[in-house]
């Protein structure tokens, strides 16, 4: 008799401690505050990567568009700034090219790793000293 209430007082206090620390977790609003800091992050990503490959019809995958069959993406705080990486492509048949930028804390690019050979990414390249592509020095 003595061990069905110990059971049953400590089946009662554990499911207590459970149920209060799920409520603690569930209602914190930090993991929902960064979680809208890394929307933002990767949004502003996106739209300086399509002017920086000056193209309107990139299809992205990144942490908001994920697609594990192209590979895996990232947004992380890096410092004062954030990191996002992903892939892109400029259409159907065209391959994904991987990428890596990095942003200041005012979400403004301050690096931007590329594996593309693009004519046109290659002649922004030479003028802007933000953007890497590969072979460059």
């Amino acid at each position: 008799m003595n061990h069905r209430v110990g059971r049953t007082v400590f089946a009662v206090f554990v499911g207590l401690l459970v149920a209060a620390l799920s409520y603690q977790w569930i209602t914190n609003p930090d993991g929902r505050i960064e979680r809208e800091l890394q929307e933002q992050v990767v949004q502003a990503s996106r739209e300086i990567l399509r002017a920086v490959t000056a193209s309107d019809s990139l299809e992205i995958v990144d942490p908001l568009a994920a697609n594990r069959k192209v590979g895996k993406a990232y947004v992380y705080r890096e410092g004062d700034g954030w990191a996002v990486s992903g892939y892109y492509r400029r259409g159907d048949g065209s391959p994904w090219y991987p990428y890596l930028m990095a942003l200041n804390s005012e979400l403004a690019l301050t690096s931007l790793k590329v594996q593309d050979n693009d004519p046109q990414l290659l002649e922004r390249a030479a003028s802007d000293n933000a953007i890497e592509l590969p072979g460059e020095q």
